[in-house]
């Protein structure tokens, strides 16, 4: 298996390419990480694997379509895993424009290299927030109805479409899986956690959208990474697959958690700011179809996590 793996210089990247290399190395030739090195994209995140014989390096924008064609020739891939997207919601209300061109046109690049090239197989790593947002009750699953709320969202949901096309049109050997949020090393300080910690660690107010009681169904990275793998490798083509922790918490409860991790009172460390435009009320994944049909399942508890991602941080602050 000559394997390219999209974003792998971000959060989930990083981490899905360190399993790979650790986990499964007798399973792949190489490992080529195409990375355009955005902001949210760091060569730190690479240092654990930077120097493994089989990792190589390609710092390519997949809105470049002849050098993405390029990579793909060059180094004869057989299997993609694309990762790589603009995600944050915030970012996409403010600006559009970059989500639009990494995560539709560059899907679009993506995909047309990947056909010509006959790759055997290629998955698309989505988000549970196609799927817009849910009351006090249910969960997504791989029949629910796309609903976007906002414009990252909304052309994540563009890109799945995508790829759902290229496997119906084209017989592309394709999969998607959509998955719930993730925490852990290496994720960018923009994100929720990260943002509770650092800002408890720097004697910050953490800002709180709210009344923080929206929910979020978390799920550590390194079981995500998994997830994916399994899908890669065992998942039927042209399905969908939801992965997810069955792990939901409001976010006023995960900077609890935090707070008590990291020893102080969490009623001295939150600032309640004015909540953001779209912002979805719950997600919640249902994983019966992944646990059933190919026997994944998550392993890391949410508490257990926490801990990790804590020491992770204050190790790095």
């Amino acid at each position: 298996m000559n394997l390219l793996v999209t974003g792998g210089c971000g959060f989930i990247g990083s981490n899905f390419i360190e399993m790979i290399l650790r986990t499964k190395q007798s399973k792949v030739s190489k490992v080529v990480n195409l990375d355009a090195l955005t902001y949210a994209g760091n060569l730190e995140n690479t240092s654990d694997f930077v120097h493994n014989e089989k990792y190589i390096f390609e710092n390519v924008n997949l809105c470049d379509s002849h050098r993405v064609l390029d990579v793909l020739t060059r180094h004869e891939i057989t299997h993609i895993v694309h990762l790589a997207a603009e995600s944050h919601v915030d970012n996409s209300i403010l600006d559009p424009s970059a989500f639009i061109e990494s995560n539709i046109v560059g899907t679009f690049n993506l995909l047309r290299a990947a056909r010509q090239l006959k790759v055997k197989r290629f998955h698309h790593v989505s988000t549970d927030e196609v799927y817009g947002e849910l009351g006090n009750s249910g969960k997504f699953h791989e029949l629910t109805s796309y609903d976007p709320r906002n414009p990252y969202s909304a052309s994540k949901a563009s890109s799945d479409f995508l790829v759902k096309a290229y496997f119906h049109t084209y017989g592309l050997p394709a999969t998607i899986s959509n998955c719930s949020n993730n925490y852990g090393p290496r994720q960018h300080n923009e994100k929720l956690i990260p943002i509770i910690i650092n800002s408890i660690l720097a004697g910050k107010k953490i800002p709180l959208y709210g009344s923080g009681t929206n929910v979020r169904d978390w799920i550590y990275v390194q079981d995500h990474c998994d997830g994916i793998w399994s899908v890669l490798t065992t998942g039927e083509l042209g399905e969908t697959y939801c992965i997810g922790a069955n792990c939901e918490k409001r976010n006023v409860d995960v900077i609890e958690i935090i707070c008590d991790e990291l020893g102080v009172q969490s009623a001295n460390c939150v600032e309640h700011v004015k909540d953001r435009a779209g912002h979805d009320y719950r997600y919640a994944i249902d994983n019966t179809k992944i646990v059933e049909k190919l026997n994944w399942t998550p392993k890391v508890a949410f508490d257990q996590g926490i801990k990790k991602t804590v020491e992770w941080y204050h190790e790095r602050y």
